[in-house]
């Protein structure tokens, strides 16, 4: 085989050269997608997942613009075009709003962002006996007759009260405690300390699945749904969103999380941490997660997305 010319060889760089910069440049959005408005209800695992997003899209020359709107004022902004992506939307609790969306053509699912989260009634791991709701009543001195909920008005407060007026159970005479997140949880490690008898409302994703050892209870699904309460959590657009900013729209496909990461994170903000900090920590200490990340993704400007992401980042 002939060695390529000089001239050859200069061609097939130009050429390959070209390429590369054709590629770089069909992934990099317009610069109207620069600003990105996302929504918070004001719940911790989402400002976890905002911070995480927020920083990534900084360090690829994007903004993210985050309103902090309620559940049915920020799908409602989503119906009107007034908000770009939504990473909270809890499924089948947010169903209807769901349904309400789709039958306006108003969302597109970008991604199941978190799997495995749930919420209803637990114990600590070191309670023996005590596996279903149905167990609660054959120990009811261990446990004083009380289960402790959150604050006063919480829907899951009157499912705690419907698991107790049922018969099904067997809870006559006990009592629900509403105190609010914190002093519930501050009774559970006291009662850790002393290993007593403690029935209490629990979810996942939150760092009390960090600081305590918890066994959920089965036998709620007519109360919390099934599964232990257990949901799914999606990345919504705007419909036409994805089009008009395909890059960033990689991007959010691509963020998935899991429950301890979103421990952690919720620990951290929680603690008194702001979200964007907590969400820069957890990445310095775990790098490998911005490969899966930016697979695909590149900066404003068409840039490597992973490699100005690291340099941001100080990796």
């Amino acid at each position: 085989m002939k060695t390529l010319s000089r001239v050859g060889r200069i061609a097939i760089g130009l050429f390959l050269g070209m390429a590369a910069f054709s590629t770089a440049a069909q992934a990099a959005d317009e610069a109207a997608c620069k600003t990105i408005r996302m929504s918070a209800p004001g719940w911790t695992d989402i400002a976890a997942t905002n911070g995480i997003a927020s920083v990534l899209l900084g360090a690829l020359g994007y903004e993210a613009d985050i309103k902090t709107l309620s559940v049915p004022i920020g799908y409602q902004a989503m119906k009107s075009g007034e908000i770009d992506v939504f990473l909270g939307n809890w499924m089948p609790a947010q169903k209807s709003f769901i349904d309400d969306l789709n039958a306006a053509k108003a969302v597109d699912v970008l991604a199941k962002n978190l799997e495995g989260a749930k919420f209803t009634l637990a114990v600590p791991s070191y309670v023996e006996g005590v596996k279903d709701i149905a167990d609660l009543a054959k120990h009811a001195d261990e446990f004083d007759k009380k289960i402790y909920g959150i604050e006063p008005g919480a829907p899951a407060n009157e499912n705690i009260r419907k698991i107790i007026a049922s018969e099904k159970f067997g809870l006559t005479g006990w009592q629900l405690v509403e105190s609010g997140e914190q002093a519930m949880l501050a009774h559970v490690e006291r009662a850790g300390k002393s290993k007593t008898g403690v029935v209490f409302l629990a979810w996942a994703p939150h760092p009390m699945n960090e600081k305590f050892s918890i066994e959920y209870l089965s036998g709620g699904d007519d109360y919390f749904g099934p599964n232990y309460g257990g949901a799914e959590v999606y990345t919504l657009a705007r419909t036409g969103w994805s089009a008009q900013c395909p890059n960033a729209a990689t991007l959010f496909k691509n963020l998935k999380f899991d429950i301890s990461m979103e421990n952690n994170l919720m620990g951290a903000i929680l603690e008194g941490g702001d979200a964007k900090a907590a969400a820069t920590t957890w990445l310095k200490a775990n790098p490998k997660a911005l490969d899966g990340w930016l697979a695909g993704v590149t900066t404003l400007d068409g840039k490597p997305g992973a490699e100005a992401a690291k340099t941001a980042l100080g990796l």
